[in-house]
């Protein structure tokens, strides 16, 4: 008999239900605490896994409690919301989506995987993959961004780089996506609302990453607290146990959110919680988190005869063979035994810089007023994100302490040894006092550049940050405008670093700026990545990986809608158009500048058709006609022309990237497997149909931009 095998024959109702438990640590001044329970839970078996503990002497304390003091030994689970890094901090999610680099994304995860594993965590609650196309819902900061694919490449690179090559090894996370699904498209933007979008959306769009993370490997999945069409998914039997499980063939964890299996009551389909616990269970939910339904719960459905044994055994044992695969059973303190070398972390901090660096975008530069020139003697460095390091961090800062990361002050004066800087942050992020705006507008007198830090707070995105407005808080725009208007004055060049998880509607700052760099919340590396890009060191590289609307009132927006009966015609009023805003967004998916200029043409197939079992490689020429080296992102879209299903404008097939010096060609190649031009038919089957493709290639979602060739499906 296996060794999962032979403890769930020994264990009692109550050490099978503590498997299925997961609760929250705390620290006081005697060490690590249990929220609403005591240590001796451990030591009875009544909780089996825990989240929010960090610290090697922390873990291995509670895990001698388990291993140790408790009757069968079995050790404990300790998870960790490690997003875009643990300590030394990442770009947030969205923003390092905006490297458009799958190779990056993996490397950041093992290097987060790493850290966190030294500090004793055996899991990480990411890769978060929702797919979000409304800046309103803060969430949208911790994904993907806006389109399937792109949340598809993530998931397979995150799952890879959290897990490496065996879960076993001591620096591995158990990877745990999240959150399925279609979390992303709550109703009005706001968090924990329901959601309600067609079959075809939740198939074609939010199920994709999923199925590339669970096609990964992914050890554990988190179902959304949210209902889909009326049904929670904590509690959604067929997407957990029919699709997931069964189509797909997950055999992993997955793990409720926190406290959503007692939220079945407030949802209303349940009416309390032994009722809550067996549809959870039943729907395919293995771990209850920080709602105590299945240890209080379980016992009354079992009674009931809501549930039975077998339901628990069932879940039970999926829990232990993930803790087996993770080799908690041959040693539970392997995680946290070995401190990381100062070398490592020195390379984290730099791999920190390089990424920081590739994700921040671009957004305008006029007259080349980036890079600033070398006679720069004197910069203004004015706003409230110009030297705040805790800000730098952004959502989810992990284990992070606020002190530490690099502020936009302390880059630039390592990178501008001989300028002077003066600085003044002007007003807070988000207060009416306007006070301090006379001193920032001091310092712009006679000065060669200014740069405004303009933007949200890092507590302004991520959960429960949902936004109506999403202009800049507080005073800060009557800040920039007093700003601007003085340095039109003395044309000095204004800068500014926008500093935000999602789009901002700021159209008027960006026709006003001289020049714009989205950042995003860049991590513990910010100032240093800024100032990288803002002297020339390096050149922009990052594409914003969400559509940028230029008024509120456009979202949801994205790049791949289906065309309507009844597109855009300026001349037709009947046509699908806004009255007061251009149907156009500020910036689309995929804009960024940098400091080249590039050239696309000759756009070419390696074949005039395709069957179902062939495959297209798609080249396309580039010229760097600028002054400067600089990296280009290409993108390949396809529109299916005439199908039996509307198709969108333009999907997402494929992205690459290349680097030229000044003066230089080369040719991108990207392959297009005609298996990837299938879409999801009448009934949701997937179908290859004969006819005519579009293929175009370019540097974004702007249809103007974009190289276009056909190609023709034929039947086999």
């Amino acid at each position: 008999m296996s060794r999962v095998e032979s403890l769930i024959a020994r264990m009692t109702l109550t050490e099978k239900l503590g498997q299925l438990t997961m609760t929250a640590c705390g620290m006081a001044v005697t060490g690590p605490t249990i929220a609403g329970d005591s240590t001796a839970a451990v030591k009875s078996g009544a909780i089996g896994n825990l989240l929010n503990l960090v610290g090697p002497n922390n873990v291995h304390a509670m895990q001698r409690l388990a291993v140790k003091e408790s009757r069968l030994g079995i050790p404990l689970l300790i998870g960790y919301d490690v997003i875009h890094g643990h300590r030394i901090l990442f770009p947030i999610p969205l923003a390092e989506t905006a490297c458009f680099d799958p190779t990056l994304w993996e490397v950041s995860a093992r290097e987060a995987a790493k850290e966190a594993a030294a500090d004793g965590l055996a899991m990480t609650f990411a890769p978060m993959l929702d797919v979000a196309r409304d800046p309103r819902w803060g969430r949208s900061a911790e994904g993907p961004g806006e389109d399937p694919l792109v949340g598809a490449r993530i998931a397979e690179a995150k799952v890879r780089g959290f897990q490496g090559a065996d879960l076993r090894q001591a620096d591995a996370l158990a990877a745990c996506a999240k959150h399925y699904c279609a979390y992303g498209c709550v109703t009005a933007g706001r968090d924990y609302a329901p959601v309600d979008i067609s079959e075809r959306t939740l198939h074609e769009v939010h199920m994709v990453p999923f199925a590339a993370a669970v096609a990964a490997g992914a050890a554990a999945i988190m179902p959304s607290f949210t209902d889909l069409n009326g049904i929670p998914m904590t509690a959604n039997q067929a997407l957990l146990h029919d699709w997931l499980r069964g189509r797909l063939g997950f055999e992993g964890v997955i793990i409720s959110d926190y406290n959503a299996i007692a939220e079945l009551i407030r949802h209303g389909i349940a009416g309390d919680l032994p009722e809550a616990a067996a549809l959870a269970l039943k729907a395919g939910v293995d771990i209850d988190m920080m709602a105590d339904a299945y240890r209080y719960g379980l016992p009354a459905a079992l009674e009931r005869g809501a549930v039975t044994i077998a339901d628990i055994d069932q879940a039970v044992r999926r829990v232990l063979t993930l803790k087996e695969r993770l080799g908690l059973f041959e040693d539970p303190f392997a995680r946290g035994r070995t401190p990381e070398s100062a070398a490592a972390l020195r390379d984290r901090r730099h791999l920190a810089r390089v990424i920081a660096t590739r994700s921040i975008v671009m957004l305008k530069n006029q007259d080349d007023t980036l890079p600033l020139k070398s006679t720069v003697r004197r910069v203004a460095l004015v706003g409230p994100l110009s030297d705040d390091s805790s800000e730098m961090r952004g959502v989810w800062w992990g284990a992070a302490p606020p002190e530490g990361h690099v502020t936009v002050l302390a880059g630039l004066r390592e990178a501008l040894p001989g300028a002077q800087i003066l600085h003044a942050p002007g007003v807070a992020i988000d207060s009416a006092d306007f006070s301090g705006i006379s001193q920032g507008l001091d310092h712009c007198s006679a000065v060669d550049a200014i740069i405004l830090c303009l933007g949200e707070a890092a507590i302004m995105s991520g959960e429960a940050s949902s936004r109506s407005y999403l202009g800049l808080p507080g005073s800060q725009r009557r800040l920039a405008e007093a700003v601007f208007e003085q340095a039109r004055g003395s044309a000095t060049p204004v800068i500014v670093i926008l500093f935000s998880g999602r789009p901002l509607v700021v159209p008027w700052l960006v026709e006003q700026a001289d020049a714009v760099l989205a950042a995003w919340f860049p991590g513990s590396e910010a100032g240093n990545a800024i100032a990288d890009l803002i002297t020339g060191r390096a050149s922009p590289s990052g594409r914003t990986p969400v559509t940028w609307p230029r008024a509120a009132g456009q979202v949801p927006i994205f790049f791949s809608e289906r065309p309507s009966g009844r597109p855009f015609n300026a001349t037709d009023r009947f046509t699908s158009k806004y009255l007061d805003v251009a149907n156009e967004p500020l910036f689309p998916f995929g804009f960024g500048l940098n400091f080249g200029r590039f050239e696309f043409s000759n756009l070419r197939l390696s074949a005039a058709s395709l069957g179902i079992d062939d495959a297209v490689t798609v080249q396309v020429d580039l010229l760097n006609s600028g002054a400067r080296e600089a990296q280009e992102t290409v993108f390949l879209f396809t529109h299916d022309k005439v199908a039996s299903v509307s198709r969108p404008k333009l999907e997402l097939k494929g992205f690459a990237q290349i680097t030229l010096g000044p003066g230089n060609k080369g040719t991108v190649s990207l392959s297009l497997r005609a298996s990837e031009l299938r879409f999801l038919g009448m009934d949701l089957a997937a179908v290859f149909e004969p006819g005519e493709v579009d293929i175009l290639v370019g540097p974004c979602a702007d249809r103007t931009q974009l190289l276009v060739a056909s190609i023709h499906l034929v039947a086999n």
